[in-house]
């Protein structure tokens, strides 16, 4: 490493991206990793029940709560948090492993979980990605077919929750389309590789 190269980030980056339930952020992430390289997305693990679209060990790692429970108990996971009824939780050695690697990881978490990981790496990256207003937050829930009505009001209520949480971020995307959220999100983490670290 030369003198100059010491005043840059040697390890990945851990970026945190949250944002309320059906505001676009895995279809804004699948565009996003398909573009950009040097970036990883960490797989999280839950509980939740599989839905038929999703896979094991691509969407998520689904554990029965017994294996969660000795995950947490053996602080295997970087934070934890029961999100409507069911557990997630990000596995702490997969981020190391490969920000270690100099890879740029991705977090994609509720909010609660998200804020968790920035007490626990306050180095990490915060991207809060909002809907343009929540009339179009509902039309999306609405549009995806998988909420009861009761489902329905509890997400939005828990999302207007999550709205006022935005000043806890470092950077806002307000999701009107995959192409202009994923540029943002670029340009984010483009400004952050290339950030000057003090003292080197």
């Amino acid at each position: 490493m030369n003198e100059i190269e010491r005043f840059r980030r040697r390890e990945g980056l851990a970026v945190v991206v949250s944002g309320p339930s059906g505001v676009g952020k895995d279809t804004l992430l699948d565009r996003f990793l398909a573009d950009f390289a040097g970036v990883t997305r960490l797989i999280t693990c839950t509980t939740r029940p599989k839905r038929e679209t999703e896979t094991d060990g691509i969407d998520y790692f689904f554990v029965t709560q017994k294996e969660f429970d000795r995950m947490r108990e053996s602080q295997m996971l970087l934070e934890s948090a029961e999100v409507y009824g069911y557990s997630y939780g990000s596995p702490k050695q997969y981020v190391d492993e490969r920000r270690s690697e100099g890879l740029d990881v991705i977090l994609k978490l509720d909010v609660q979980g998200g804020l968790s990981v920035k007490r626990a790496l306050p180095e990490a990256v915060m991207v809060f990605v909002a809907p343009p207003s929540l009339e179009e937050l509902e039309r999306r829930l609405r549009k995806r077919r998988t909420e009861s009505d009761d489902s329905l009001a509890r997400r939005l209520g828990n999302a207007r929750a999550e709205l006022d949480l935005i000043s806890r971020y470092d950077y806002l995307i307000i999701h009107h389309s995959p192409e202009q959220a994923s540029a943002e999100l670029g340009a984010i983490i483009t400004a952050e590789r290339v950030r000057v670290i003090n003292g080197g």
